[in-house]
């Protein structure tokens, strides 16, 4: 059995990416201790890998790797702001984290449909948060840390019009992308999927605030020694492969 080097590839990344993250975690106290960006950090790495799995497991890791990482570090800064209970951002910031997520969304579609895809997708996206953020329907909806995981009804709003705009996006930019055909199927794939994944992450969202603010020093510098463990393994598969083949 053959392993596709985009593969490899992909692990290897991933792999050097646990790596980097292990090496954050384990320096910690150099890092500022509880003050410092691990809190941050902590929320970006939980955030980017559950969007990450969700959209990967449909639309392929390329896409996943990149919609997760958007969304992974635009969450944590906004909720980190949250958690502090600083004020609401204005119009430019807000702008800003929602084209870092369009962004995401944007480059993902293009590897998967084509860069007139992608591009309106992204533009789509950007422009639908934008006018959300102005209605109020931010990440910190309804902000409630917890120990349970739960959904208000606000959010639950929040994620069926997430839901129906995104198949309208994702339907007009399969007819810009020339997926006529396709369109209303493509539309309706990826608007759902974005509405599941949503819907999950909004539900686990509390008990991801409360830990990433109450999790022990020592706890996090075992996690760190994980994932360097986990890193070195997925990067030395392209070598076993090597000898193995």
């Amino acid at each position: 059995m053959r392993i596709d080097k985009h593969a490899l590839a992909i692990i290897s990344i991933c792999g050097s990416a646990l790596d980097m993250l292990g090496a954050l975690y384990l320096a910690y106290d150099l890092l500022g201790g509880e003050h410092g960006p691990l809190r941050i950090l902590s929320r970006a790495v939980t955030y980017g890998a559950l969007f990450a799995a969700g959209y990967g497991v449909v639309l392929g890791p390329v896409f996943g790797l990149a919609s997760g990482a958007a969304n992974g570090l635009t969450l944590a800064w906004e909720l980190s702001r949250a958690s502090r209970q600083e004020a609401v951002p204005g119009f430019w910031y807000e702008s800003a984290m929602a084209a870092i997520r369009g962004l995401g969304f944007g480059l993902g579609l293009s590897y998967l449909f084509g860069p007139r895809f992608g591009f309106a997708f992204g533009v789509l996206s950007t422009l639908g948060q934008v006018i959300a953020y102005q209605r109020g329907v931010r990440p910190s909806l309804d902000y409630a840390p917890s120990t349970r995981p739960h959904m208000s009804r606000h959010q639950m709003l929040a994620v069926i019009t997430r839901t129906a705009g995104y198949s309208i996006a994702g339907y007009f930019s399969a007819f810009v992308g020339g997926q006529r055909t396709r369109a209303l199927h493509l539309g309706l794939e990826v608007g759902l999927l974005v509405g599941v994944v949503t819907a999950v992450a909004s539900v686990c969202m509390p008990v991801v605030e409360w830990t990433a603010d109450h999790m022990p020093e020592r706890r996090m510098g075992v996690f760190g020694v994980v994932c360097i463990l986990i890193g070195f393994t997925l990067q030395s598969v392209q070598y076993w492969a090597v000898l193995l083949e």
